[in-house]
């Protein structure tokens, strides 16, 4: 088990020709941390994994681990390890040749490399396919193999671009808990670029939000759900409702507005069932609309349909004023 490498931006930037990416960043992931980098497409995410990674040039700044600067070295010297969205296997190399790429690269012997190679496969549950090529293996076994490839360096920070996106819905949530045990066997910092606003939740100590290039909000993934900052985090991490009242930007969480005979009056538009509970929107008079995430049994002893007047309201305690 590592300890003691924070990794550190400094006025981290990208700039592409006249485009910025990445504006002047600055944050430090601390050790041994699961951080998921979340984002829209665009924000500059991507962007600042390959810039870890050394896969892109920075523009200025710096990338500190440890305290050294690593923002000038070659991939293989920063102490970094990526892995790739689409697994990048060697279709000619079997599991373990695959997994022993780098260090065979690095001129370690046969033995050595199988050995450590056979160590890692252990770990991601794929000895008994070692001997298989990866077009014989399912997208998920493949994800295990191009993880062990990742590890088999020891690197302080792993990196991982949307490892999850090519894997069917029951196989990413199995991949997410495997993914979560393994950072905290190993100890190693592990960051994470996603879209998805479920997988960070459910895996990350941190949460840094990026859009439009910069970090909009950044801290623990419960406290980015219960007390976003900003009408972009409260709406893009999901579930909350952004609302203007008394002239001050709040939100208000789904789950806490209550559909019934008194309140704010509105119009049910849509209504959606999702298994133990009910998506329910409705606009307001001022043209606002506003999602009620309803316990399946309480929508159900008064139903209602698109076209249906109703009333909405929550507690003033559920309200959290927004940033400007």
């Amino acid at each position: 088990m590592q300890t003691g490498y924070d990794l550190e931006l400094s006025t981290l930037t990208k700039r592409y020709g006249e485009t910025v990416a990445v504006r002047g960043l600055n944050h430090v992931f601390h050790s041994g941390s699961y951080v998921c980098l979340l984002g829209p497409s665009g924000c500059g995410k991507s962007s600042t994994l390959r810039m870890i990674a050394g896969h892109e040039e920075v523009s200025e700044g710096q990338i500190l681990l440890d305290g050294a600067d690593i923002s000038r070295l070659p991939p293989a010297r920063r102490g970094t390890a990526m892995m790739f969205q689409n697994y990048a296997l060697f279709p000619h190399l079997n599991v373990r040749d695959n997994v022993a790429f780098s260090l065979r690269m690095k001129g370690v012997d046969k033995v050595t490399r199988h050995g450590r190679a056979d160590e890692l496969l252990a770990l991601v549950d794929m000895t008994d396919y070692a001997e298989r090529l990866p077009a014989q293996l399912s997208g998920g076994q493949q994800q295990r193999v191009a993880l062990a490839r990742a590890l088999i360096t020891d690197p302080k920070v792993l990196l991982l671009d949307e490892p999850l996106s090519a894997l069917d819905p029951f196989l990413r949530i199995r991949m997410r808990a495997e993914l979560k045990r393994l950072q905290r066997e190993l100890g190693i910092t592990f960051i994470h670029v996603t879209h998805g606003q479920d997988e960070a939740l459910a895996l990350a100590d941190e949460i840094v939000v990026m859009n439009d290039a910069v970090i909009e909000q950044a801290g623990p993934a419960r406290e980015v759900w219960d007390r976003p900052r900003s009408a972009f985090v409260a709406r893009f991490i999901g579930g909350h409702n952004v609302l203007e009242l008394d002239g001050a930007k709040v939100a208000v969480r789904a789950d806490a507005v209550r559909v019934g005979s008194d309140g704010l009056p509105a119009t049910v538009t849509t209504v959606e069932y999702q298994g133990a509970s009910v998506a329910l929107t409705a606009k307001t008079q001022t043209g606002d609309e506003v999602l009620a995430l309803l316990p399946e049994a309480e929508f159900f002893s008064a139903p209602k349909e698109p076209g249906d007047a109703t009333h909405l309201s929550w507690s003033d305690s559920q309200l959290h004023r927004l940033e400007a």
